[in-house]
């Protein structure tokens, strides 16, 4: 699998998607700065997290207009599998390529701590090697992550299966308690239409490796290289 990790001026989080590629691929994947206005042939495209452009304008609001970010858009489109993580999910919603927006925490305090998410299905690029409803454990840090839409959008991204993850307990129940930032109906993660695109605001690349406490996160990766042979 070929893959492509895209840096954005205040990316923080490009490494750890690379090693966490590099350790399931065997092979480093390509770096692909913001101003290049191509991008190299890739199976997966990678938008990791950090603040990019500093947050300034509205987190993943000037990346989106980035040259890099309308050569993902157009082989998007043509179906190249594309990962957004946390700020990578708002870059996501701000190109329209997923729906909705992602809003400041409910709590309006920057959250940075292990949750649980479950994941809604296991029958895509993303999720194969997943059990449906049953928690993973995974960090988040964020301080916009509380996703919202209006109550059409929300009835149709369920009725159509792309909710990709919810927050829960450990036990894998969907309460309140577990949601940590007030995100609409627990959601952790989305889909497009075709399942080729997954925005999620849990970090997966930090818990792909048991040195870093855990390797629930390693499972997508895997997942993803999988469904590519």
């Amino acid at each position: 699998m070929k893959a492509s990790v895209i840096v954005f001026p205040g990316s923080n989080c490009d490494r750890d998607a690379a090693v966490a590629l590099q350790s399931v691929t065997g092979k480093p994947p390509q770096m692909v700065w913001h101003g290049e206005s191509e991008l190299p042939k890739s199976d997966l495209i990678v938008l990791p997290g950090g603040f990019s452009y500093g947050d300034y304008l509205r987190s993943g609001a000037m990346a989106a207009h980035s040259p890099v970010t309308r050569a993902v858009v157009t082989e998007a489109r043509k179906g190249v599998a594309v990962l957004g993580i946390c700020n990578g999910f708002q870059v996501l919603t701000e190109t329209g390529l997923l729906p909705g927006t992602l809003m400041r925490n409910a709590s309006l305090k920057f959250i940075c701590k292990d949750v649980h998410i479950r994941p809604e299905r296991n029958d895509t690029a993303f999720t194969r090697l997943y059990e449906t409803e049953r928690a993973i454990r995974i960090p988040i840090a964020h301080k916009d992550g509380n996703y919202f839409a209006d109550d059409e959008t929300l009835t149709r991204l369920e009725s159509e299966g792309r909710i990709a993850f919810r927050y829960c307990e450990e036990d894998g129940a969907v309460t309140d308690a577990a949601n940590p930032n007030g995100s609409q109906r627990g959601i952790a993660g989305l889909y497009d239409e075709r399942g080729r695109i997954l925005g999620m605001m849990p970090h997966p690349e930090r818990v792909a490796d048991a040195v870093h406490g855990g390797t629930d996160g390693r499972r997508l990766f895997e997942s993803l290289i999988e469904t590519s042979q």
